[in-house]
């Protein structure tokens, strides 16, 4: 026959039982059916034979009931309710089962049932929102990656200057007709290399389209005396040349003139049979030379 009195005098504060833990200020109950927590005579389920608690199992929340009729039977000590997912309604079924218990018991069962259904909406709202996963990496784990990593770099730079050589063997006709190599594969290369020089031309014609279409704002030169005086000097040999081109074509037309009037003269010689060739004064022509003054020379102090 199961006595509460002499269970909890045998695990109580004086002496030993598994589930306690003992602090400064209090003692703890690690049993998965105490309804508090605490260890003291009205909360132990140990020693107590009419006795509910309620626990939460994959977010949904039981009651479970446990009286003395029952002990005899340890596999069906535990009577298990399902509560509802409203609150009010689980309320209303923990006050139907609990009924005739005691009102420390039906209260404890309520508290402990307000709690779990606070902590499973934190849950969802957590489980919603994004949270930042954290995954450990050992030394040994990255280490040995890197050093893949490294491995595999190498043999792919081998690879390619390998592949390369052979396309440019192949390109000389170093092999000729001796192996039998896929020409896909050679075409393939070859059409790759096309593409890449296409590429690089197009990328030369917009940086050349782009230099025209730019603009730039130079400052303006600053012009020295010096400048101007070559000027002056530039303007003044021109001028001179001017007037003697003048004065070569004045002479030029003086002397064409001059020859039509001595064919003038022959003709009319030839022309008059008998009579003595008469002499015909030449026109007096007279030329004028402009010559430009020297400069006049700085006095000397």
């Amino acid at each position: 026959m199961q006595h509460d009195d002499v269970i909890w005098d045998i695990i109580g504060n004086q002496q030993f039982c598994s589930f306690k833990v003992k602090t400064k200020s209090q003692g703890f109950c690690r049993n998965e059916f105490n309804i508090t927590g605490l260890c003291n005579r009205s909360s132990c389920p140990l020693a107590n034979s009419q006795y509910a608690t309620i626990r939460e199992e994959k977010g949904q929340c039981f009651l479970y009931m446990k009286v003395i009729e029952r002990a005899a039977f340890p596999a069906k000590m535990w009577e298990k309710v399902k509560l509802s997912k409203n609150y009010e309604k689980a309320l209303e079924m923990i006050d139907e089962n609990l009924i005739y218990w005691p009102r420390f018991i039906r209260h404890k069962c309520k508290q402990r049932f307000t709690k779990i259904t606070q902590y499973l909406i934190r849950m969802r709202k957590l489980v919603l929102k994004r949270q930042r996963k954290l995954v450990p990496l050992s030394r040994k784990v990255e280490r040995r990656e890197k050093r893949k990593e490294e491995k595999a770099l190498i043999a792919a730079q081998l690879d390619n200057a390998i592949e390369k050589e052979l396309l440019e063997r192949l390109k000389q006709g170093t092999y000729g007709d001796i192996y039998n190599f896929p020409v896909h594969a050679f075409d393939k290369a070859l059409e790759q290399q096309d593409e890449e020089e296409e590429e690089e031309e197009e990328e030369e014609e917009d940086e050349d389209e782009v230099e025209v279409m730019k603009r730039e704002f130079v400052a303006e030169e600053e012009v020295e005396e010096s400048d101007l005086s070559d000027f002056e000097d530039m303007n003044k040999l021109r001028t001179s040349s001017d007037e003697e081109e003048q004065d070569e074509e004045e002479e030029s037309s003086s002397e064409e003139e001059e020859e039509e009037m001595e064919e003038e003269v022959e003709t009319k010689a030839s022309g008059s049979k008998g009579k003595s060739p008469a002499r015909k004064k030449r026109a007096f022509v007279e030329i004028e030379y402009e010559t430009e003054p020297a400069p006049k020379s700085a006095a000397t102090s």
